[in-house]
């Protein structure tokens, strides 16, 4: 059953009224932004200091750097919000949690987002930040040669993409980090039709991917639909975290098993009576805590030497 808990974290995000959610589309989406970084600070709790917390820009692109030590290997991190929503701050509790007891950096990335964005921009973003620590690296005191990347929801997905175009460069990432990762444009999942009143529904993902990539010719692309590439082999050491009741349960699920049967390592792991969106929460959910160590003594094992 949906953990209590869930249900009390979903309290605190103050819905938009009705006059702002019926008119102009797009005044819509700005007012579930707002409410999205308004209650944040309940939703996550407070910051846990770190050595270094530093905002920088890498070729353009904002970021926000969290470190303990000097020499430490990299994840660079995108963060969910159906490529709409969403920012550095709406995952800096999370980044500092993983920065802390993984014993690696983490880059928080503030990709552009869409509509005023479209694909590809986030995803040329998330590039752009890989090369800039690729060759800026050392002197922000990073560790360049051990290079991880993940992210949770519509970030899950620019991850994965980034990880398999960088794979196709030849200049391979040493592992994966996917939370509840979004796969599947056609949002063909049964879960879809089993779990999509528990905060994510069909509608709103088909909106989401359609506001991300307006054409829809696009969609089919491996760039767009991680399942779309011929061969995913080679791939990087994946970290699956998925949700019983998210409607992206069973695309995430698929995405595992498609990377074990192409010889990648997987670890996958769906976390009992959470939602869409649970791992951030950390000041509400226990089980958003739980996955954040998950994550980072996941990236200790494959990062840390």
């Amino acid at each position: 059953m949906l953990h209590p808990q869930v249900n009390a974290a979903a309290a605190l995000r103050r819905r938009p009224p009705a006059s702002q959610l019926t008119g102009d589309p797009y005044q819509a989406l700005l007012a579930v932004r707002a409410a999205m970084e308004e209650s944040n600070e309940a939703e996550t709790g407070p910051a846990l200091p770190l050595p270094v917390v530093a905002d920088f820009d890498a070729d353009g692109v904002p970021c926000r750097l969290y470190a303990t030590k000097t020499g430490a290997p990299v994840l660079v991190y995108l963060h969910g919000g159906g490529w709409c929503y969403g920012s550095i701050e709406t995952v800096d509790r999370f980044c500092r949690r993983v920065a802390d007891r993984s014993g690696c950096a983490v880059v928080s990335v503030g990709y552009r987002l869409a509509p005023e964005h479209a694909h590809p921009a986030a995803l040329e973003d998330a590039e752009t930040v890989l090369a800039y620590i690729r060759s800026k690296g050392l002197e922000l005191g990073l560790d360049p040669s051990r290079l991880a990347i993940g992210g949770d929801s519509a970030g899950g997905q620019l991850a994965t993409v980034t990880a398999r175009r960088q794979r196709d460069a030849a200049t391979p990432l040493d592992f994966q980090a996917l939370i509840y990762p979004a796969i599947d444009p056609l949002t063909s999942s049964s879960s879809y039709d089993e779990v999509g009143s528990y905060g994510l529904d069909r509608a709103s993902m088909k909106l989401a991917w359609e506001t991300y990539v307006p054409d829809p010719a696009l969609r089919f692309h491996p760039d767009v639909a991680p399942l779309a590439a011929a061969d995913l082999a080679g791939m990087p050491s994946t970290l699956i975290i998925t949700a019983e009741y998210d409607a992206l349960r069973d695309e995430g699920a698929d995405y595992a098993d498609a990377l074990v049967t192409a010889g990648v390592p997987v670890v996958h792991t769906r976390y009992m009576g959470m939602n869409h969106g649970f791992a951030r929460k950390l000041a509400t959910i226990d089980a958003a805590r739980a996955a954040a160590d998950q994550v980072a003594s996941s990236l200790r094992a494959a990062l840390v030497f």
